[in-house]
């Protein structure tokens, strides 16, 4: 099965069509903020990108060429490794978790050697768990003695920042505001932004130190019941309170015109994948599709029914991801909750896509010629 975030070979990363959730049409996606992953005609002259993503959960790969007003994917690459395992339990990464995780950055290593990527045009990151790891860093060095990626520690901040970067051209170019929500697997970053002008800028952005993988270990399954689902929701609403989620001002962004959530990560996908339904993941029906709140509910009462074994046999989870759906869930309703929302655009895209993006605008900036200084004379 698919990891929800894979992409096939040659995908074109573009605005997404028009598509109906349920009785709903979206807006229009393609009038979004400039500066956003789009199509148009690329070719192999064109020099090849890549971005490598090392989660708490996942290690993901994509590589690409720019495109008119974007990029077109070469190829790409998804593994659940679970690095942070027990990460919350001891501060350290776990032995078993850093092999399976060197194993598949080797594997990426690999690839990117194929394919003849030159390693200036490399974005490597690594996130939450080497974040937060007293070993992250020792990890970190073992992967460039090991495999020749080097991989960069970003702080929070900048993991929100690039998120919203891979997503702003799923944004309702009618809404005044939006908040973006990537549920990782150790940490959950949000941004709120709102229009100034003809743009999106980010007023408030914070990192709560929980993700599917986290709080799944904090609040194991067992019998599962609305008491253990309410308690992982109590506990991200907690850390949404630290974060200043709840402020007033906040609240008063959401009221003061149109507005909407963007979730990106496997959490919102795969409540996504439910609700449509799907015998198999499908990226192109889920990226971009808008849900209502009563059909992310739906969509969560279903997971919740299903049981583990039930979830594991599901296409759009599988027996890797069973056991975090439903905390990827219990964060969504948290934050649905603290910022009301009617509509919420599912991305599949965000960090990777951010660093892509970025990196090719650096490029394409004109270098300043240096004046050459006139000898001084006598």
């Amino acid at each position: 099965m698919p990891e929800p975030d894979a992409a096939p070979k040659g995908r074109d990363e573009r605005s997404p069509r028009r598509r109906r959730s349920g009785r709903r049409p979206g807006p229009a996606a393609g009038a979004a903020t400039s500066g956003t992953s789009g199509t148009g005609a690329s070719s192999a002259s064109a020099p090849l990108y890549g971005a490598l993503d090392l989660g708490t959960n996942n290690c993901r790969l994509l590589m690409a060429r720019p495109a008119r007003d974007g990029f077109r994917v070469v190829e790409s690459f998804s593994r659940i490794v679970r690095l942070g395992e027990g990460l919350s339990r001891t501060g350290q990464l776990d032995p078993a978790a850093m092999d399976r995780t060197y194993e598949a950055l080797a594997h990426c290593a690999e690839r990117i050697r194929r394919k003849g990527l030159a390693p200036e045009r490399l974005s490597a990151v690594a996130t939450q768990a080497c974040r937060a790891a007293e070993n992250g860093p020792a990890f970190i060095e073992r992967v460039r003695a090991g495999t020749g990626l080097a991989l960069r520690i970003i702080d929070a901040e900048e993991e929100a920042r690039l998120s919203v970067q891979g997503c702003l051209n799923l944004f309702d170019p009618r809404a005044r505001a939006v908040l973006v929500i990537d549920v990782g697997g150790g940490s959950t970053e949000l941004s709120w932004l709102e229009k100034d002008g003809r743009e999106m800028k980010t007023r408030h952005w914070m990192s709560a130190p929980l993700g599917v993988v986290s709080l799944a270990e904090r609040h194991p399954e067992g019998e599962g019941g609305d008491a253990w689902f309410e308690a992982m929701v109590a506990d991200m609403t907690q850390e949404l309170d630290k974060g200043g989620a709840l402020k007033p001002e906040l609240q008063n962004l959401r009221k003061s015109g149109s507005s909407h959530l963007v979730g990106t990560s496997g959490a919102i996908t795969s409540l996504a994948g439910i609700h449509l339904n799907l015998a198999r993941y499908q990226r192109d029906l889920v990226d971009g599709l808008w849900m209502t709140r009563a059909e992310c509910e739906a969509a969560t009462l279903k997971l919740r029914s299903l049981g583990a074994e039930g979830r594991a046999a599901e296409a759009c989870i599988g027996p890797n991801r069973a056991d975090l759906v439903l905390a990827g869930a219990a964060i969504m309703e948290a934050v649905q909750r603290a910022w009301p929302s009617e509509r919420v655009r599912v991305a599949d895209r965000g960090l990777r896509e951010g660093l892509l993006l970025e990196q090719m605008r650096a490029d394409r900036k004109p270098k300043r010629r240096r004046r050459r200084r006139k000898p001084a004379t006598a």
